[in-house]
């Protein structure tokens, strides 16, 4: 067995080292008696070590563990001095982001990543099972799907130098990417069902617990679909992820549902078996204004849903998921199919106990006058776009798709308020460790 003491304990004729090697939640005792030598060389162990020690399971009498491991040899791979920073068992999470290099050696940021590992492998089983294809979108890309302008510049240019885009790497304006929608819409056009699973970028000077400025999100297209099927695709998806982190991450669960937040298992129980509600925005608004709750944003047909508003839908109106469709034109980027009302889009969010919005798509306009008519609102170029608007010139056909935050998934499964808290390194404003 290798791994990292957790705990010595020290009982004259034997000494009990508790070790974890980050497999699981569950630490091994190994019982450290053969000879008063080896007794010495695991007193001598700190938290924090690394040791390998070999010899012979056994029935463990011990309450919580069946085996134990009666040690025959001992060796010390790497000590930890008296300054390691993990010395007491509880810390806060302020303090743990600090140290985001050394905290998943903690019980609990241990079952943050390997729920995190195990979703990510429940995304590729779902849209393997569903013959999806895999594609890479860019990370650099010169063009900004929302069109809201909150850009990472990607540039070799020196700071001070000639800023003329025209001089730089690429010859133009290149970014991080925001979202590989756009580019995942033209492999729909020609694959039929695909997405797409990487890191995306917002320059949003935002701190609070929800935002982050890189972050992961899965977001699948499928040609041929529109906006019904869309809303059925996005809750097929989240109850299976549910049922998913239920089944392969049981005993981390228990930890979140225990230390975290109680009740997480029955809600996420809730999540996976029970169907999901369906509003329309407009019925939305209406139920917030007749709720008889004073919002801190009055509720008002035109303005976006606030987080407050969405989780009184879900917490209170609903008691579970709800999906709401059929936003205001205005909210909504220009890519989103506008209804035959013509003031509202075929837009639609998924929002979840505790969280609030964790999905977030549409039905996509693919008529072409109407789309050069929507960029030309937004404001941005048909020319720069040219390339997007030639999936609607040569053969375009009805297609949808949505957007999942990745770490709001990992918070809703985990019960985790913070999203600095579900991602190894996080980047916020003016934070960044290395």
């Amino acid at each position: 067995m290798k791994g990292w003491v957790k705990t010595v304990r020290d009982h004259r004729d034997f000494v009990f080292v508790e070790l974890g090697d980050g497999s699981c939640l569950e630490n091994l005792q190994v019982v450290v008696e053969a000879d008063e030598a080896l007794r010495e060389k695991a007193r001598s162990l700190a938290t924090g070590a690394s040791v390998a020690a070999s010899g012979a399971f056994s029935p463990s009498p011990a309450k919580g563990q069946k085996w134990e491991l009666r040690a025959k040899t001992l060796e010390l791979l790497c000590p930890a001095p008296e300054d390691y920073p993990l010395q007491k068992k509880r810390h806060s999470d302020e303090f743990l982001r600090t140290i985001a290099h050394l905290r998943p050696r903690t019980n609990k940021y241990a079952a943050v990543f390997r729920v995190r590992a195990a979703l990510s492998r429940a995304v590729s089983d779902f849209f393997a099972a569903r013959g999806f294809l895999q594609v890479h979108t860019p990370v650099i890309t010169a063009s900004d799907c929302e069109g809201a302008g909150e850009l990472f510049r990607v540039t070799t240019l020196a700071p001070g130098k000639d800023t003329d885009p025209t001089a730089d790497f690429f010859g133009r304006g290149a970014y991080l990417t925001v979202s590989g929608q756009l580019a995942l819409e033209m492999f729909a056009c020609a694959l039929g069902d695909v997405y797409t699973f990487g890191p995306t970028f917002r320059a949003e000077n935002s701190h609070t617990a929800r935002h982050a400025a890189e972050f992961w999100m899965v977001e699948p297209e499928s040609a041929f679909a529109d906006a019904s099927d869309n809303m059925a695709l996005a809750e097929d998806f989240l109850r299976f992820l549910a049922e998913r982190a239920l089944s392969d991450c049981a005993s981390d669960l228990g930890l979140f549902d225990r230390f975290v937040t109680p009740g997480l298992i029955t809600s996420l129980e809730g999540i996976a078996k029970a169907g999901f509600a369906r509003v329309s925005y407009t019925e939305a608004v209406e139920i917030l204004k007749k709720s008889g709750k004073r919002f801190e944003y009055p509720p008002e047909w035109g303005r976006d849903l606030q987080t407050e508003h969405e989780r009184f839908l879900t917490d209170v109106h609903v008691k579970g998921a709800v999906i709401v469709s059929d936003y205001p034109k205005s909210l909504k980027p220009f890519y989103m199919r506008v209804n035959d009302d013509g003031r509202t889009v075929a837009a639609m969010a998924v929002l979840v106990p505790r969280i609030g919005e964790i999905i977030g798509g549409s039905q996509r306009e693919e008529r072409l006058d109407t789309l050069a008519a929507r960029l030309a609102e937004t404001g941005l170029s048909a020319q720069d776009y040219g390339w997007y608007l030639d999936s609607r010139r040569y053969g375009s056909v009805p297609h949808s798709g949505f957007g999942l935050g990745f770490e709001r998934l990992v918070m809703l499964v985990t019960g985790i308020s913070n999203i600095r808290d579900v991602i190894a390194y996080p980047r916020t404003p003016g934070a960044i460790s290395f």
